[in-house]
């Protein structure tokens, strides 16, 4: 069972400042930042694929996740001190990770996401080698967190003197030399097809969830995507269904890239959506054109059918079958396709993260003291939804709801 505190505590990356002795044009926080290295790190390893060579993406998903515990664990010391404590004081370094693990023993319930959790830190702190058939993952993922910074720093350099900067900036483009083998990173540092497609992403970064209300803390759509990626990961392993290695991907980056539509469009919030019976469909038909025209184009053919695969019938169990789409029940995903020949997806699952995280949101807010009708309605709503009770993909979405309302 997960456990609601968990969650609670991965929803804290939205509150945890990133360049906060800078001048900043905008919120820069941590989830976004975990966002944007993840969708870089797709691109990166696309590209890698691409030229014959094997991503473990697995362990990049689990990656992802661990690398925001250990952000949310240690934000009050600066990726520039731990660098020097790991450098410096290593034995220091290795106790201070086996801190971290400790924050999440009590949260952690699943013993093996917790050994993978523990083995990670181990990799990470230089206590563990890390296994080879991960190494080029691991060299994607680290790029895409030094592509990510960077990307970053060239946002602030609008508003900050070139003198708090320069250090700065020459210790990452330093940094990034040791990537520059990966085809993807050429590209995107050298601002071709790939930079302008994460120039579309990043505009989910501006986007502000529940635009009509104020709330605490507030959350951009790119942030929500990679909350509801990793809720999906969690979800699924609680689930206790195994799952081919095609099926754990699909779920885990439909989730990620569920709302890139919104790049283009903008986010319609469901009641307007839902102002006639016919508005879904119409919204969705003029989704699909914009996309194809705006964002399409700006995606290599070799990622570019599975990338827009993920934002149609995304809420769907599915599989693919000669070259068509099929819907399927959760049990027949399990019994029959579970295979990486079937491309199977847990799209209701996904659904139910997104769930997740739009009533924590809301509910988060609401227990600061930043309220509003939009808000009470849409917690009130989703809770109504699942209120019945039921398993959803082996999920009892209402139980864990219930505890969330119920956290203090």
């Amino acid at each position: 069972m997960i456990d609601e505190r968990l969650i609670l505590k991965i929803f804290e990356g939205f509150s945890i400042q990133r360049w906060n002795d800078l001048v900043r044009p905008f919120d820069i926080v941590e989830m976004d930042k975990a966002a944007e290295k993840m969708v870089a790190a797709y691109v990166i390893g696309k590209y890698e694929e691409a030229r014959g060579r094997q991503i473990d993406w697995e362990w990049m998903m689990y990656a992802s996740l661990f690398d925001l515990l250990k952000k949310i664990a240690l934000c009050d010391i600066k990726s520039p001190v731990q660098r020097m404590i790991r450098r410096q004081y290593p034995q220091e370094y290795i106790r201070l990770n086996e801190w971290v693990l400790g924050q999440y023993k009590h949260l952690i319930h699943d013993t093996d996401l917790f050994a993978r959790f523990t083995i990670y830190i181990g990799q990470t702190a230089g206590s563990l080698a890390l296994h080879e058939k991960s190494s080029l993952s691991a060299q994607v993922l680290r790029a895409a967190h030094k592509y990510s910074s960077l990307r970053e720093l060239e946002m602030l350099s609008v508003v900050n003197e070139e003198e708090r900067l320069t250090s700065i900036k020459k210790e990452l483009n330093e940094d990034i030399q040791e990537f520059l083998d990966l085809r993807g990173l050429q590209l995107l540092v050298t601002r071709q097809r790939p930079f302008d497609f994460m120039m579309r992403v990043e505009q989910l970064r501006f986007q502000t969830r529940w635009n009509q209300t104020p709330r605490v803390p507030r959350t951009s759509v790119l942030g929500h995507c990679f909350f509801v990626a990793i809720c999906t990961l969690l979800l699924v392993r609680d689930a206790g269904s195994p799952l081919c290695a095609k099926r754990l991907f699909n779920d885990f980056f439909c989730a990620l890239f569920h709302d890139l539509p919104e790049a283009v469009t903008r986010d319609i919030i469901s009641p307007v959506k839902q102002a006639t019976d016919e508005l879904p469909a119409v919204v969705k038909h003029i989704e699909d054109d914009i996309v194809r025209r705006e964002l399409v184009p700006l995606m290599e053919d070799f990622y570019r059918d599975e990338l827009m695969s993920f934002t149609s019938d995304e809420f769907m169990n599915r599989i693919s079958e000669g070259g068509a789409t099929r819907e399927v029940s959760w049990e027949e995903l399990n019994a029959a396709y579970n295979d990486d020949s079937f491309s199977p997806m847990d799209g209701r699952t996904v659904r139910l993260a997104d769930h997740l995280s739009a009533f924590i949101e809301a509910d988060s807010s609401i227990k600061h003291g930043i309220t509003s009708s939009h808000l009470t309605s849409g917690r009130d709503n989703i809770l109504n939804m699942y209120g019945s009770g039921g398993i959803i993909n082996g999920i009892d979405i209402a139980d864990l709801l219930g505890r969330i309302a119920a956290a203090k």
